[in-house]
């Protein structure tokens, strides 16, 4: 018998069960006292009393029939000719709907093994599914609260798709038939929330004096150089279509040659950032970058409080993050003496260990700008940009966090420029940061060469 008709035959017995549980189409008795029969052929069905049976049994005889004539007329069910053209491909969007992404995430997800799963959606939106999961939960409450009509998930994964592979509104909106506006309406209240609400719980200072000895430990593990607590730098971030005045425009091309906008991130030694900021325009320079921005103004003015302090010839050394010299030597920032290798052995010596220090940082914007392609080439509003770079930093700090695979990076080209200059307010910095580098360098030549 076809077994179209038995599907639909036994869908509507359960119809008609749930209508009227106390009949029984397959017995033309409701008799409790009748013996249970292991089965029953559907002539039963027509010589009941009732008509009931007969009109379901007629029901299902039609949609059997009409299932098999579309099955049979389906121009999957028969060979093509010759010189008819090709059926249509499914449409795109079908990939991309609420339906497909809800299958992925709840049907076909529990089905695969964590790695194979994991790499998945690494592939698709940056990261793995646990972590993927992570930042739902954390930014639910403040969707929901939006009425946004989609799913918060689905919207989650939409924004995480972008930003992953740099995807544009138009391309993400034809594959979730979305309108563009919609797309970006979205994108920016997701960024929005990254960039605001996970700021403060996943980018900070470390100033608990365990995470403080842990990452100053770690820097000296590498370095041989003690109390460093961060590596600074700053990066481009192009931004394309910049629709500027003329005034404008030679602000905002950075020396690569492009429009953008300048990253300046501070990492610690597990390449997590513990302060990000997007102020300027590509053609600032990084020196003028970091004394706009609020660690620079906290460093100064005291408000960051680092209880450890240890003792280097005389000098009382306070935790200090290390730069190029593209930044200004002050008592919290210890830049090399020379560009070019020109001073004294224990100089150079200190050179080298600074700058393999420095390295984390230059490393973590590379795994930041290969993980969320979109700051390769940042398709968003001027007005957008910084909200967007900042989420990218907080979600590359959820993928450290999460030892997520760090994959090959493709580095900044190395820094060119003249060293920056001292301002005349940061000269009791500047003189107090002179000495202690200058007994730093003799300290680690001391130590190292007599190993």
């Amino acid at each position: 018998m076809d077994e179209t008709f038995l599907l639909m035959l036994s869908n509507l017995l359960h119809l008609h069960n749930s209508m009227d549980p106390t009949a029984s189409l397959l017995s033309p008795s409701s008799s409790s006292s009748s013996p249970p029969t292991s089965s029953h052929s559907p002539s039963s069905l027509l010589s009941s009393s009732s008509p009931a049976p007969l009109l379901f049994f007629t029901l299902a005889s039609l949609l059997s029939f009409l299932a098999t004539s579309s099955k049979k007329s389906s121009p999957l069910s028969k060979k093509r000719e010759p010189n008819s053209p090709p059926s249509p491909p499914p449409s795109a969007s079908s990939h991309f709907s609420v339906a497909a992404f809800r299958a992925l995430s709840t049907d076909h997800i529990w089905s695969m093994d964590a790695p194979i799963r994991d790499a998945e959606w690494r592939s698709l939106y940056g990261l793995s599914y646990p972590v993927f999961t992570t930042v739902v939960e954390k930014l639910k409450p403040f969707i929901t609260a939006s009425n946004l009509s989609l799913p918060s998930d689905y919207a989650v994964a939409m924004v995480l798709s972008r930003l992953c592979h740099g995807y544009s509104a138009k391309t993400i909106a034809s594959r979730s038939s979305l309108d563009p506006y919609i797309i970006s309406k979205i994108t920016n209240m997701v960024t929005r929330l990254l960039a605001t609400k996970l700021y403060p719980e996943f980018i900070k200072i470390p100033v608990s004096r365990r995470r403080l000895i842990e990452t100053t430990q770690g820097f000296e593990e590498l370095t041989s150089l003690p109390n460093i607590c961060g590596a600074i730098d700053g990066s481009p971030i192009k931004v394309r279509g910049l629709k500027l005045d003329r005034n404008s425009m030679s602000s905002y091309k950075c020396k690569y040659g492009y429009d953008s906008v300048l990253l300046q991130v501070v990492a610690d030694h597990r390449k997590i950032f513990w302060d990000v900021c997007v102020k300027a325009p590509g053609g600032a320079d990084d020196a003028t970058h970091f004394r706009d921005s609020l660690v620079y103004n906290r460093l100064t003015s005291g408000d960051i409080v680092w209880d450890k302090v240890i003792n280097v010839r005389g000098h009382h050394v306070r935790p200090y993050i290390i730069g190029d010299w593209c930044y200004p030597l002050l008592s919290f920032l210890m830049t090399p003496f020379s560009p070019d290798g020109a001073g004294a052995p224990a100089q150079n010596l200190f050179d080298g260990m600074l700058m393999k220090g420095r390295s984390v940082v230059v490393e973590a914007i590379g795994l930041l700008k290969t993980r969320w392609k979109i700051l390769q080439d940042l398709n968003v509003g001027l007005n957008h940009a910084p909200q967007t770079i900042v989420a990218c930093c907080v979600l590359h700090n959820l993928c450290q966090i999460a030892r997520e695979p760090e994959p090959e990076v493709q580095k900044d080209p190395d820094e060119i420029g003249a060293p920056a200059r001292v301002l005349e307010s940061e000269k009791q910095f500047y003189y107090f940061g002179e000495s202690l580098r200058q007994a730093l360098a003799d300290d680690l030549h001391q130590r190292l060469s007599t190993r």
